[in-house]
């Protein structure tokens, strides 16, 4: 029976280890997260959207200014 104490403090390491595969998975996934969005950021608008945003700001009359 004490050998199997002694396997149980010996679980929390194996726990620690999978918590740190685990971080390693999330900051992996930030990272490429963060790299989708910076390029959708810095993506163009395109002509057809800002002649319809123009559109828009007439018809409500703002000059955005």
């Amino acid at each position: 029976m004490t050998d199997n104490s002694n396997s149980s403090r010996k679980a929390p390491p194996q726990g620690g280890s999978a918590l740190e595969e685990a971080r390693l998975r999330q900051q992996a996934i930030g990272v490429k997260l963060r790299h989708m969005f910076d390029e959708v950021v810095n993506e163009p608008v395109p002509d057809e959207f800002l002649d319809i945003l123009r559109r828009a700001d007439e018809r409500s009359g703002g000059s955005g200014a």
